[in-house]
């Protein structure tokens, strides 16, 4: 992946942290947004220049749609002045929030959020970056295990995640003149900061989660940053329109 450059929404935390670590282990510059913390954001850059590589944070948030076209102008400028190119490689749909509500319980403005950062979000997005995506890149969206089984107070969350699973199969073929693969990547249960922190630092539902999981334990945020390095190398151009579920064999 040497001289490649990476787009990660979402990338200044959790999943998207991970992901830009072994991505930059492999050679690739990093481009990552984040919605309030520049601090992170920040320190996020530091580790990657230790690890030789090029980082650029842009601020965006991606339940405002509206803000796309000037959020796609910078991603322009800071392609030109930080690597005099023109186009990147991957764009990795990553950024998201969690919502737990019974589905009795949901009003229309959770509903709106859900659906504007994890839905919505991505269509229009990725509408506003094509045009400066590689021919031949990569598309790669973040789904979820909650797309395939149930779990109460999910509903609305894992129903926009299948949703991300049917728009992936039709921007890959759609996207298949520009040789521009696409595919959906869906974590089980991960110890991090998503959702309160919630399977990290509750000790009950980290355990009913590993003794439901064949190997034995929940997911960690390395368990996803090598699957995403995985599914963008070279040897991975040929999977395509996929959904690939990295939950340890959870209700398998």
């Amino acid at each position: 992946m040497t001289n490649k450059i990476a787009l990660i929404t979402g990338g200044s935390r959790g999943l998207g942290r991970n992901i830009a670590h072994h991505l930059a282990a492999r050679g690739t510059d990093i481009l990552f947004t984040y919605r309030e913390r520049k601090d992170e954001a920040d320190s996020l850059i530091e580790e990657l220049k230790l690890m030789g590589r090029k980082a650029v944070a842009l601020p965006l948030d991606t339940g405002v749609s509206a803000s796309f076209p000037a959020f796609a102008a910078q991603v322009k400028d800071a392609l030109k002045t930080n690597w005099g190119r023109d186009d990147f490689d991957f764009l990795i749909n990553n950024a998201g929030m969690a919502l737990y509500a019974p589905f009795a319980e949901v009003t229309e403005a959770q509903f709106d959020g859900i659906i504007n950062v994890h839905f919505k979000g991505v269509v229009f997005l990725t509408q506003a970056l094509l045009p400066l995506m590689r021919d031949g890149g990569r598309v790669l969206n973040l789904s979820s295990g909650l797309a395939r089984f149930s779990y109460p107070g999910s509903s609305i969350y894992g129903a926009t995640k299948a949703a991300i699973d049917a728009l992936t199969r039709y921007m890959a073929l759609e996207l298949g003149p520009r040789r521009i693969t696409v595919n959906a990547i869906a974590p089980g249960a991960i110890e991090t900061d998503f959702g309160g922190g919630r399977v990290r630092d509750n000790a009950d539902i980290n355990a009913a989660i590993a003794k439901q999981t064949p190997l034995g334990r929940v997911g960690l945020p390395d368990d996803i940053g090598g699957a995403v390095s995985v599914l963008l190398s070279d040897e991975a151009g040929w999977i395509n329109g996929q959904r690939i579920e990295v939950a340890g064999g959870i209700h398998a």
